[in-house]
């Protein structure tokens, strides 16, 4: 489990957002729809955990299974180039600019937005039995989930969309640290373990992330939610993606970048 230095895994992450502003739009959309559609059924997969053994916590063990999956295939999440991509304009690397990172921000969006909602349908199939049935108990958990992360914000007004808002920061804070933690090894089992552990805290502390919402809200939708596709976008989707950039790029990609890749010279002793 050869583990980089922080200098090291950083320079990794400047190479890793060039690469994504230089990607061609076939493979940025591939990869982001395949990432939004294993992330999605990883959060069928928790949710349902959760309620056959009545049990959040063994969920939320488990819910990083698709992360690492994921990223060990090459795929991107939203969360992970709002981190990465502007690194390699901040360091002036050849061809990075802000409107390539833009780009890729809104291809990665559509890609993962399109594989979430496919798992989303699959899903909603198979809990009523191709929409014959009212939904099963794991069904009626989703569309109780969207309720209270929408209309439920709602209700507190300002306070509402404030909690969101933090979530949502504190979400990608983590989230990009498993990003950045599959680069801090060399070996398999070295990036899963170190994959696992902000994916896990994340999960079950309820913070918000955009791609895992992707999933849950239109599902929750087709599983009779009480909510509306608007309720869905202003009171999670939209703060939420505003929150995931903001706890991404600053918690992680600009600290890393700041400290270990430009360092600043040491103090001369006295």
């Amino acid at each position: 489990m050869a583990y980089l230095a922080p200098a090291e895994f950083v320079t990794k992450m400047v190479d890793a957002g060039e690469s994504k502003l230089l990607m061609s739009t076939r493979d940025t959309l591939i990869r982001a729809y395949m990432a939004g559609a294993i992330l999605a059924l990883a959060a069928a997969f928790a949710v349902t955990v959760s309620v056959n053994t009545a049990n959040p916590l063994i969920g939320a063990l488990l819910f990083p299974v698709g992360f690492c999956m994921l990223y060990l295939l090459g795929f991107d999440l939203l969360t992970g180039v709002f981190t990465l991509a502007p690194l390699a304009v901040l360091d002036k690397r050849a061809g990075a600019t802000w409107g390539g990172v833009m780009r890729n921000w809104g291809l990665v969006f559509t890609g993962n937005f399109a594989g979430a909602l496919t798992v989303a349908v699959f899903m909603a199939i198979i809990f009523t039995n191709g929409f014959s049935e009212a939904p099963n108990a794991v069904g009626v958990k989703i569309g109780h989930i969207g309720e209270g992360r929408t209309v439920g914000y709602a209700a507190h007004g300002a306070a509402g969309m404030l909690t969101l808002f933090i979530r949502a920061v504190m979400c990608n804070w983590m989230v990009s640290t498993g990003v950045v933690a599959a680069m801090m090894s060399t070996s398999v089992s070295g990036k899963v373990i170190a994959m696992w552990m902000p994916i896990l805290v994340f999960f079950y502390m309820g913070f918000e992330h955009s791609i895992v919402n992707m999933y849950l809200f239109p599902s929750g939708l087709m599983l009779g939610g009480n909510f509306t596709f608007m309720d869905y976008m202003i009171w999670n989707e939209i703060p939420t993606v505003l929150g995931n950039l903001v706890g991404g790029l600053t918690f992680v990609g600009a600290t890393l970048y700041s400290t270990h890749y430009k360092t600043a010279p040491k103090r001369r002793a006295a």
